[in-house]
């Protein structure tokens, strides 16, 4: 009969400890270490057969928290809704300094023009280049060809290509500007001579007008240094006198660099502009380091807060090697005040030159790295034409043009009103040749 009762299980043997001496001599060659020191607690430990009167220490209690949290924890216990836990401190916001008051800028000084006036400024404009420029050798060559009243064909084209070269154009801008000239006339793009001159006039524009740049004054540069270079007698110290009276009646603050002092009286003559337009003038004297002279005035300009410096330079041709050289040392020692500096290098070129005028501008370019050119010496005699083929050949900005000798005759470079100073307005009105 199977019993349906379970037996109980026997109960296990009580584990018998074995002694260290019992256990040295059950395994002789065993080594037998020292228990480890036990770390103490970071609570005092009270053995359990500690009598009952003994005072256990109390655990290290934190600060002890405010009647509302633990009010509120007690209603959620109570609940059955988890406390949440306390909200941290507010952290403290440090106040803001307070905006300074935008500045209003100053309307009283703008002149507001209108149409009519920008019109009649314009016409002036224009009418003050012709005069000026009317004796050119490319104005007098171009009114010869159309002073009378030619025929559309190809001698017409053959003589203004003659006058193109003459006047120092260039062989390469004459032959690309009459070729298309030619094919034009060949399809019957020009009724007559008059729109011949049309189209001639558009093409030459055409040419100047990408290099036709302003020079910009950053307002956030102080010093913007201004170093202008050139071979001898191109008028360069007069330039700087002509830019000296633009900047002054501008409204800016201006300071001269007489950086010339190999040429008898060059300093003093800057030093003359600089009197006559109230404009300071740093010099050292006769045959100073040109170097030492731009040093010490672009210290003094950033000392005094001046928003221009013009630096002058002693003309050298440009196949002396030497004297190029030199120019390179100036760069790098005004480089040593402001890295950006020279932020213009103009490079003064005269009008009356000719083709010798791409050689100074390609080597001044390799030396000191020119980004601006100013032609000079436009009025009287000057062929003019080597402006079209610097435009051409080097896209260097042409930032002014000396027409006269007045400090006003020193004009932004206007590549509208400087070709129409060389064209007639129509056919016959051109003055015959002299």
């Amino acid at each position: 009969m199977v019993s349906f009762f379970r037996k109980k299980k026997p109960e296990p043997a009580p584990e018998r400890r074995y002694s260290t001496e019992e256990l040295a001599a059950a395994f002789p060659d065993a080594q037998v270490r020292e228990p480890a020191p036990a770390t103490p607690a970071a609570h005092p430990v009270v053995p359990n057969d500690a009598p009952a009167t003994a005072e256990r220490p109390a655990p290290p209690m934190s600060a002890p928290l405010p009647p509302d949290v633990v009010g509120a924890a007690m209603e959620a216990e109570a609940a059955g809704v988890p406390a949440a836990a306390p909200a941290p401190a507010p952290v403290p916001i440090p106040a803001l300094a307070p905006r300074p008051a935008p500045s209003i800028p100053d309307f009283s000084k703008l002149q507001f023009r209108t149409p009519e006036q920008i019109a009649a400024d314009t016409a002036a404009n224009k009418a003050a280049w012709r005069e000026r420029l009317g004796g050119t050798a490319l104005a007098r060559s171009i009114g010869s060809v159309f002073s009378r009243n030619p025929r559309l064909d190809d001698d017409l084209l053959d003589e203004i290509e003659t006058a193109l070269i003459t006047a120092d154009v260039g062989v390469t801008a004459t032959t690309q500007l009459v070729e298309s000239l030619r094919k034009r006339m060949k399809a019957r793009e020009f009724a007559d001579a008059q729109g011949l001159l049309t189209a001639l006039r558009a093409d030459l524009i055409a040419m100047l007008k990408p290099v036709a740049v302003p020079l910009e004054i950053d307002a956030g540069t102080q010093p913007f240094v201004l170093l202008t270079v050139g071979v001898n007698g191109v008028g360069k110290t007069t330039t700087i006198g002509k830019l000296a009276h633009r900047f002054k009646s501008e409204g800016r603050t201006l300071m001269l660099a007489a950086g010339d002092t190999f040429r008898a009286a060059a300093v003093a003559q800057l030093q003359a502009w600089g009197e006559r337009n109230g404009v300071a003038v740093i010099a050292q004297g006769q045959n100073a380091d040109a170097a030492s002279v731009a040093y010490d005035a672009v210290q003094a300009a950033k000392a005094r807060g001046i928003q221009v410096l013009i630096a002058d330079t002693a003309g050298r041709l440009h196949t002396q090697q030497g004297l190029m050289a030199e120019l390179g040392k100036i760069k790098r020692v005004i480089q040593k005040l402001d890295a950006d500096a020279p932020h213009e290098v103009l490079l003064v070129i005269d009008g009356t030159t000719g083709q010798n005028a791409l050689n100074q501008l390609r080597q001044f370019k390799a030396a000191v790295g020119v980004t601006g050119l100013v032609v000079t010496k436009l009025d009287g005699t000057a062929k003019g034409g080597v402006v079209f083929a610097l435009a051409r050949e080097f896209g260097i900005p042409i930032r002014f043009a000396g027409i006269g000798e007045r400090p006003e005759d020193l004009r932004v470079f206007d590549a509208e009103a400087f070709v129409d100073a060389l064209l007639p307005e129509s056919l016959g009105s051109a003055p015959a040749p002299a």
